[in-house]
């Protein structure tokens, strides 16, 4: 993590902010922060930010402000940022039914780390996943924090198609499809949960910052949630992270 955030401009219009060159929850919490104090300045002239693993793209106006302006209000924000009251993060929990015609590669996944289906399951539930960012697709959350046990590389050649809800593992991530996609990714299961929806406002249902956790459910269970999801009924359960541990 750098002492002092970089600043490089991208064009003449945009401008990143650099936090670190590595991916690690407090640089993103720097990130996050920054991104959520900009938000609430309502200063004029600052347009669409982007958040990422370690650094926030920021597009400005520039004939309503200048970059060294821009710069020097940034440097003001930062240096005050630890007193802000910003929100307490919560864990989405997300159930995920693993296996079978919904998650085709779990025994691969299995047999490339020595493990049993079994237990590639419970070690994948037994974490909560920080929400880095989101990106890739519509609400598609690259979640830290992901056990080095049951790592395993990419697929070698893609697959077309992965259903939107499929969760997958490659190599030390793992993520949840928000949309039907292509993707090489191993799919180990999948949650009836829309990620992404155009027609619910917020349509993306993740943000980043808090945590993940998933949680095995039975193919009965898949049926019933899914058909709550379809009729607008289910809601997400969430957690305080307090309760989480």
């Amino acid at each position: 993590m750098y002492d002092r955030p970089r600043f490089l401009p991208a064009g003449d219009r945009a401008i990143v902010v650099e936090f670190g060159n590595e991916i690690n929850p407090e640089i993103n919490r720097r990130v996050r922060n920054l991104y959520l104090a900009l938000q609430r300045s309502g200063i004029g002239g600052i347009g669409e930010m982007i958040p990422t693993y370690r650094s926030l793209l920021i597009y400005y106006d520039p004939m309503q402000l200048p970059l060294n302006q821009l710069i020097d209000y940034i440097q003001e924000v930062e240096a005050d940022m630890e007193r802000l009251k910003l929100p307490h993060p919560k864990i989405y929990v997300i159930p995920v039914i693993y296996g079978g015609e919904y998650g085709p590669d779990l025994e691969d996944v299995a047999r490339y780390n020595q493990l049993t289906p079994g237990e590639v399951i419970q070690i994948h539930t037994a974490t909560d996943y920080l929400i880095y960012m989101l990106g890739f697709a519509p609400g598609f959350p690259y979640l830290g924090g992901m056990s080095l046990r049951i790592a395993t590389p990419r697929l070698k050649t893609p697959r077309t198609h992965i259903p939107a809800g499929s969760v997958g593992i490659a190599d030390k991530q793992t993520g949840i499809y928000p949309i039907d996609s292509p993707g090489g990714w191993r799919i180990i299961g999948r949650t009836p949960v829309k990620l992404y929806d155009p027609y619910r406002e917020p349509p993306v249902l993740l943000s980043a910052g808090n945590y993940v956790r998933f949680v095995s459910i039975t193919a009965e269970d898949y049926h019933k949630i899914k058909a709550a999801v379809e009729q607008n009924t289910y809601t997400l359960q969430e957690l305080p992270v307090e309760l989480g541990g």
